[in-house]
């Protein structure tokens, strides 16, 4: 039955359920859905979040409204972010069947949250706090991060294992191209585990929560791009040193160990060793070493425009020889 807390109301199982038969709704693999049907496990969700009563929440995948109504008790107002329509349009009956003083403060969106690009309403998201479908957990998170710089901080629910590759330090066996990406925009620590039983239904493998607070990036923003591009080459192949792995993304290795060492950076190592802040430094050393190569080559032509028309060199020409002549036999 539905509890009701000092928290709002909250949905059990026989709710979700419930719910779930009205939208004619079966949980896919394809969206990743899981719904969670255990009140005290949103209790915790939202206490680990560290939201204030002036939090904006951004929700992507709200589903069925399990953790929506746990987070309109604890802030200002939430936008949900729902791709399946069915859930989308029923999102917003259920918060005024469940929470009806509440239902003035909920934007529902029917969007790709992977690609959302605007949201409705005068006050922007301040934080976000989701329950991430596994197969684009990554994705998502680093889009809204881009997307949406008003979000400075939140909590993610995703796959075990994801949430220890985000989480994860330099020379850790699951660090990679996630952890240093979303390091790019936020610090990021792991808060805990869900079990598979609060689901519905229930995942094969346990889930991890992800907290993270944004801060300024290590570069310019516009560097990020060439950052990232360096972050894929480095560990497109782990086992390479970084003069190799970033040989191509360089143009050559003689050219990507001149960055290197341009940026401080030992082109022997790997690039499981390099936080995110190395990383920047390699994409503005090859930026500097470019634009520096660019300005000689302006400064040649300039000179050589410069020059009078005497002085400057022209490519030498054979001198005309006298045709050939045929004399006639004596």
């Amino acid at each position: 039955m539905t509890d009701q807390s000092l928290d709002g109301p909250l949905l059990g199982p026989a709710e979700i359920r419930e719910l779930a038969e009205r939208a004619g709704i079966r949980p896919t693999k394809t969206l990743g859905q899981n719904f969670v049907i255990d009140p005290n496990t949103i209790r915790r969700i939202v206490a680990t979040a560290h939201l204030t009563s002036d939090d904006h929440v951004l929700e992507v995948g709200p589903g069925l409204g399990s953790l929506t109504l746990g987070l309109l008790a604890a802030s200002s107002a939430v936008t949900a972010v729902e791709i399946d329509p069915p859930l989308a349009a029923q999102l917003p009956e259920t918060v005024e069947r469940f929470y009806p003083e509440a239902a003035s403060r909920l934007n529902m969106v029917l969007d790709d949250a992977a690609r959302v690009t605007a949201l409705p309403g005068d006050t922007p998201p301040t934080a976000l706090v989701a329950n991430l479908p596994y197969n684009v957990a990554v994705p998502v998170l680093l889009h809204i991060l881009e997307m949406f710089p008003t979000v400075r901080h939140g909590l993610v629910m995703v796959q075990d294992e994801v949430a220890d590759r985000l989480a994860a330090g330099p020379g850790s066996r699951v660090y990679g191209v996630p952890s240093v990406k979303a390091n790019w925009y936020a610090a990021v620590s792991k808060a805990g585990v869900i079990g598979k039983n609060v689901f519905w239904p229930a995942p094969k493998i346990a889930s991890g929560l992800v907290r993270f607070e944004r801060r300024d990036p290590p570069a310019d923003e516009s560097l990020r791009k060439e950052v990232f591009a360096v972050i894929d080459a480095a560990f497109a192949q782990r086992r390479k040193t970084l003069r190799a792995a970033l040989s191509g993304w360089a143009g050559s290795g003689a050219r990507a160990e001149e960055i290197l060492r341009n940026a401080g950076i030992n082109p022997s190592e790997r690039g499981e060793k390099l936080d995110v802040k190395a990383f920047a430094r390699i994409a503005q050393a090859a930026a500097t070493i470019a634009q520096a190569q660019a300005q000689a080559q302006t400064k040649t032509q300039t000179q050589a425009a410069a020059q009078p028309d005497h002085e400057r060199k022209t490519p030498a020409t054979p001198e005309t020889q006298p045709e050939p002549t045929t004399e006639n036999p004596a």
